[in-house]
């Protein structure tokens, strides 16, 4: 019966937003296998995305991120994806994950969809950029968990197929270039989706994931800290021209609102004019918790008894501007005894 329950255990100790985004993504890409086993089309817009159906089927947008079109496909998804998800929902809570999974999946798929009719209006090329490519997958979404690690986790270590081991802040660029060079040699779909997921991703997590201080238990926006800007993620020549641009386009979304404000002491400070500026939102979240650690490590100090041991003994001694009168420990002999009756006996006569 123990070993029965041993399954049961260990999915109801899944998360919620976990559990239910495996299932579905087991049961999307079993029913497209099925169409693929049973009828041997590989198209089914309703399905997967296809830039020129995807208007007659808006929830492709969602839910084709569900769908794995290979036995591969859904061993490394199902391998990485759900252990990310349970990570990061134990650590931000349900709704922050479902959010962020939202996001990371329905926006980058969005800006493919633009991005062919773009080509399809520069090239009239409708069968290769309207209906020869479709979006499936969880490429996206893993870049994006990539890009997560990075900001909690970023040094890390994992060891890839039992050999290498990395800096898990190595990774998303890794996966970039990966998807960079399939890209420029003809794979734009699906692997183009990992460079929108990266970007997608970074913006969420940077200005828009809402975070609960636990010290002062305010709400806060994004992660404006220096070790997470634009300019980490590239080499150091290219940290002048990004800084530009990032600073300009800041400037444009900020006046018109469209990036929310960390704390309102940043409105004081005129932090959030420059993306990654001085005063760092994620650095003083540590600076608040590590005072907050030093004032309970005082206060245990404080109250611990060999401290309150020390104090007493040393509230029982005599203060040092007042020194206690030298006591000589020892017997007075006869002789001494008669000559001090002697001088006390010549006092009283006097």
């Amino acid at each position: 019966m123990a070993i029965l329950s041993t399954p049961l255990q260990y999915l109801t100790s899944i998360p919620p937003v976990t559990r239910a985004f495996t299932a579905a993504t087991l049961v999307a890409s079993s029913l497209y296998l099925w169409i693929w086993w049973t009828t041997g089309t590989t198209y089914i817009p309703w399905l997967t995305l296809v830039p020129g159906s995807s208007l007659f089927y808006p929830w492709t947008f969602a839910t084709s991120a569900l769908v794995e079109v290979s036995i591969l496909e859904l061993l490394v998804t199902m391998a990485v994806i759900p252990a990310s998800l349970r990570y990061l929902e134990r650590l931000w809570g349900t709704v922050e994950t479902l959010k962020f999974i939202v996001v990371c999946v329905t926006a980058p798929n969005l800006i493919a969809f633009a991005f062919n009719w773009i080509e399809f209006i520069a090239t009239r090329n409708a069968d290769l950029f309207l209906y020869g490519m479709q979006y499936h997958g969880q490429m996206a979404l893993l870049t994006s968990v990539l890009v997560a690690f990075t900001q909690l986790i970023p040094e890390h270590q994992v060891q890839i197929f039992g050999f290498f081991r990395v800096r898990v802040k190595t990774l998303p660029m890794a996966y970039l270039t990966f998807s960079t060079v399939m890209t420029f040699i003809g794979f734009q779909c699906p692997y183009i989706i990992i460079q929108f997921g990266w970007f997608v991703s970074w913006i969420y997590l940077r200005f828009y994931k809402r975070n609960i201080d636990t010290v002062s238990g305010m709400s806060t926006y994004g992660d404006r800290s220096e070790t997470f800007a634009l300019t980490s993620w590239f080499p150091p020549f290219l940290h002048t021209p990004l800084s530009a641009l990032g600073s300009a386009i800041h400037g444009v979304a900020t006046r018109f609102h469209l990036i929310p404000i960390s704390v309102p002491q940043d409105i004081e400070s005129g932090y959030g004019q420059l993306p990654g500026g001085a005063r760092a939102e994620a650095e003083r979240r540590r600076t608040l918790a590590l005072k907050a650690l030093d004032q309970r490590l005082a206060n245990s100090a404080n109250n611990s008894p060999v401290q309150n041991g020390a104090s007493t003994s040393q509230s029982s001694r005599p203060s040092p501007s007042v020194p206690a009168p030298p006591t000589v420990d020892r017997k007075t002999s006869p002789a001494e005894m008669d000559v001090a009756d002697t001088g006390a006996s010549e006092s009283e006569r006097q």
